[in-house]
């Protein structure tokens, strides 16, 4: 079987996160539908941030409600959806409309769930048990759910790309036999060239265009990012190679930068933009306890280590805030 391409609008309508779609597209081809599903994965819970998440989530029509555009996703939307709309009285889908409300009003955000086989009245019993949940693990679930829906669409696509290449070659191997002994005489007229204009490449490392360590705020409680945030980088520099646990670390961090996070939840510069990221623990802090006076939490700070072998690498250390939890994730 030949790789399958999947490029950047395929993506975007398996999974409405633009982030996603951009990572698919550049991690295409694909040499099968579960090599693609890995990609997809790993790019959705280690790639992908929060705000792409709710990119994705604010992509779905409402449970209950059938999408009126034409578009693969909404079409899909709409098959996924078939079972719980043949199932569903009148009085079943206002009642579903009234808790799809409630939810979106809690968690900011539309209620998700792989809807495929499933009835209106399992779904509407779905949506009551999420509904207690606390918004740091409500998300988690929408976003397990969204990979769900993720799998099976691209499970459809190259289903559906398979068939269609299936036709093509049926046509194209009469051409391609004609076309043979001049492509093998093309081929061997570039064997038998000289190389010298070929000369082997070394590796290249990618110059950066942002810093190397970044974050972004998302009040979970409020469903939006967290604006205002006052939040600091530094950068443990002693004689001890890390900061020892339960003791005084006075004297050992040095600070990097500081900023305040804008509208979208995101700090503004934190260090200097360099290729090479010099190794060592690092302790970002967020003012949390000026952003909200009546929460938990005064501050909150993340202490992390960055290896040799990573300095090339980015890391996006977000926070997930709620009054009274919070949460983070290595991102990229």
């Amino acid at each position: 079987m030949e790789e399958i391409k999947v490029d950047e609008k395929e993506a975007l309508a398996c999974c409405g996160s633009s982030q996603f779609a951009k990572q698919m597209a550049l991690a295409s081809p694909f040499p099968s539908v579960d090599h693609a599903i890995s990609v997809a994965k790993d790019i959705w819970f280690n790639k992908v941030d929060v705000i792409g998440w709710l990119e994705a989530f604010a992509a779905h029509p409402q449970i209950g409600e059938s999408p009126s555009s034409h578009t693969t996703s909404a079409q899909w939307s709409k098959g996924e959806q078939s079972t719980a709309l043949a199932t569903a009285t009148d009085s079943g889908l206002q009642e579903l409309s009234d808790w799809n409300a409630r939810y979106r009003q809690k968690f900011g955000h539309v209620f998700l769930i792989c809807a495929s086989g499933r009835s209106a009245a399992e779904i509407l019993g779905e949506l009551k048990n999420r509904y207690s949940n606390r918004p740091i693990h409500e998300l988690e679930i929408a976003s397990q759910e969204q990979m769900k829906i993720t799998e099976l669409r691209l499970r459809k696509l190259f289903s559906a790309k398979t068939k269609a290449d299936s036709t093509g070659s049926q046509y194209s191997t009469a051409v391609a036999s004609k076309a043979e002994k001049e492509r093998v005489g093309i081929i061997g007229q570039h064997l038998t060239a000289p190389l010298e204009g070929f000369p082997a490449k070394a590796p290249q490392v990618q110059a950066r265009t942002r810093p190397p360590i970044t974050t972004h705020v998302l009040d979970v409680s409020r469903g939006c990012p967290a604006a205002g945030i006052e939040v600091r980088l530094e950068m443990w520099k002693c004689s001890q190679p890390r900061p020892p646990f339960g003791e005084t670390d006075i004297g050992g961090w040095v600070l990097e930068g500081c900023s305040t996070t804008d509208r979208d939840g995101r700090s503004g510069q934190l260090m200097s933009i360099v290729d090479a990221l010099s190794p060592g623990v690092y302790r970002i802090s967020f003012n949390t306890g000026k952003y909200n006076p009546g929460g938990f939490f005064p501050y909150v700070s993340i202490v992390f280590e960055i290896k040799d072998t990573q300095k090339f690498e980015h890391f996006h250390v977000p926070l997930l805030l709620s009054p009274f939890s919070f949460s983070t994730y290595r991102g990229s």
